[in-house]
């Protein structure tokens, strides 16, 4: 069972795999990937920060995996198809699987916020991001991204 005495020592991956229309805001987006280090195979955790100005990612919700994040630092700003809420150290919010309440996290503040980030490490999901010509479809561990009509993005 691995420890992780340092969690910053662990390298940090800044921005997103999102297609190039999409990838704005997400330069200040670091996650450090916790649960690979522990080796980690039936749930992914991350420890993520958020410089001033940042996204968590674009408003989604997936069909197969479960989110759930733990407020550790700063504050941050929580938009849902339920409204908005202020995020701060202590706070917890979760997101089922199939339930269709898009989300993202946003930084408007002058200075950096970590959370904890659990969720699902499906094989096979559908992420549906309502606000943006975007449609995610991950099989057998490998994620394409498309536009809603069907077209891939290059």
């Amino acid at each position: 069972m691995p420890v992780i005495r340092d969690p910053s020592a662990i390298a940090a991956r800044r921005g997103t795999i999102y297609p190039a229309p999409f990838r704005d805001g997400f330069d200040g987006r670091l996650k450090r990937a916790l649960g690979n280090a522990c080796g980690l195979t039936q749930f992914g955790v991350n420890l993520t920060t958020l410089e001033p100005g940042a996204v968590s990612a674009l408003r989604h919700w997936h069909t197969s995996e479960d989110e759930f994040i733990y407020m550790l630092d700063g504050e941050l700003t929580l938009e849902s198809d339920d409204g908005v809420d202020i995020l701060v150290p202590g706070m917890a919010a979760g997101f089922p699987a199939g339930a269709a309440n898009a989300h993202r996290l946003v930084n408007h503040g002058a200075a950096p916020a970590t959370y904890l980030e659990v969720g699902t490490r499906s094989s096979a999901d559908t992420v549906v991001y309502p606000h943006d010509d975007l449609h995610a479809s991950r099989e057998a561990g490998t994620t394409t991204f498309l536009r809603k009509s069907g077209e891939p993005y290059e």
